[in-house]
């Protein structure tokens, strides 16, 4: 592509950890110039998290990235008329403070909103900006709590667990960037039209992202009387569909759980007899016989390495994979072919840069990841640049 689709569109960013930058980071991805605000000092604390070396982790470098720095001191009076004078030149506003905080600083929804009567507002928050818990702290952690998710993660036997990512902040995240997206088109079919405030805040709270993704776990308990609970490797109500060990200690994800699909599964597993059994036709009585099937399963990998594992059933049309850490991903043709992992020369705390791969940007469009334009940048980096551009000029 010659060009991006969100190129002209202005963005100030005043999140910090993961969720507001990742709607930040989408935006950006696609051309917006953002520009994020950061506290003198220390700037988002991102920049500590997972720092094994150096001064910036690579967890900021990658939320971060195509962005812009500007050090900014919100709780100043001075740092307060940069944040609004900026708001006039900008399409959105990215926030995701405690609600009540930046109203209680002067550069609130409705300060903002006097400014530029045509902004958009990304507000994040834990529980979202109404309700009787608005107010509360929570980072995705709790919310992923609330919104159901941690029931159903890990082993039926034991205490839940949690993913190891920040999976609550970045749903969020992504619900900040597709509403954002969906005002700036409500704002271009209506041109000269005055859309109301209520219209172009975009309320997202981190538990009702996760609760979003909760599929039918919900209707299912208020039709049927039905508590899901955790289930390992397992998804709920789906047979068969697990992770299984391969003779040489690695593993395997399978998911022959389509009718069409099990039935070939099982004859190349060397089970006919299960592949011709009435009862394991459809998925109900598969998911009723669970065990017994992956007993079948699990007895026929652990005679054979995986590479074997995922050849047979690869020939044979059975959805599998191997389980991939970060060392697999980097080597991966797939990710290669589609541009998902591009390098750049970063500070990494030992004197020379060097050169670390970054994950490429999703959706693709033409075929390929569009380049990344920069990593997260320095704290401060474009403090100058910015001042010169947007604040100099508008208060003088």
């Amino acid at each position: 592509m010659t060009r991006f689709p969100l190129e002209g569109v202005r963005v100030l960013e005043l999140g910090n950890y993961i969720a507001a930058p990742t709607t930040g980071r989408m935006l950006a991805d696609f051309g917006a110039e953002v520009i994020k605000v950061e506290r003198p000092g220390s700037g988002d604390e991102l920049r500590r998290w997972r720092l094994y070396a150096g001064t910036t982790s690579m967890l900021f470098r990658t939320i971060n990235r195509n962005k812009k720095s500007i050090v900014v001191d919100l709780r100043t009076e001075a740092g307060q008329r940069d944040v609004r004078t900026l708001a006039t030149q900008c399409d959105i506003v990215l926030e995701n403070f405690r609600p009540g905080t930046l109203e209680k600083w002067g550069i609130g929804v409705d300060a903002l909103n006097a400014a530029n009567p045509t902004l958009i507002f990304v507000r994040i928050s834990a529980f979202g900006q109404t309700g009787p818990m608005a107010t509360r702290p929570g980072f995705a952690a709790v919310a992923e709590a609330y919104g159901g998710l941690r029931e159903l993660v890990g082993e039926q036997d034991r205490p839940p667990v949690r993913v190891g990512v920040s999976i609550g902040d970045s749903i969020a995240g992504l619900y900040g960037a597709f509403g954002a997206v969906m005002a700036l088109l409500d704002r271009q079919r209506h041109p000269g039209k005055s859309i109301p405030l209520q219209d172009r805040i975009i309320d997202v709270a981190l538990n009702e992202s996760i609760y979003s993704m909760m599929e039918s776990l919900v209707p299912d308990y208020l039709a049927y009387g039905v508590q899901r609970h955790r289930t390992g490797g397992r998804m709920e109500g789906i047979a068969p569909s697990n992770a299984y060990l391969c003779a040489d200690a690695k593993s395997v994800v399978i998911a022959g759980n389509s009718d069409a699909i099990f039935q070939r599964y099982m004859t190349v597993i060397d089970r006919p007899d299960l592949a011709a059994d009435p009862e394991l036709a459809a998925n109900d009585g598969r998911w009723a016989r669970r065990e017994e099937l992956d007993d079948a399963i699990g007895a026929w990998t652990a005679r054979r390495p995986r590479d074997e594992v995922l050849e047979i059933l690869g020939e044979a049309g059975v959805p599998c994979g191997p389980i991939y850490t970060a060392a697999d991903i980097v080597e991966d043709e797939q990710y290669l072919h589609r541009n998902m992992i591009q390098s750049f020369d970063v500070d990494t705390g030992d004197g020379a840069p060097t050169s670390v791969g970054f994950p490429g940007i999703v959706p693709v469009l033409g075929g390929r990841s569009l380049p990344i334009g920069s990593i997260g940048p320095d704290l401060g980096a474009h403090t100058d640049e910015i001042r010169r551009r947007y604040l100099r000029k508008n208060q003088s």
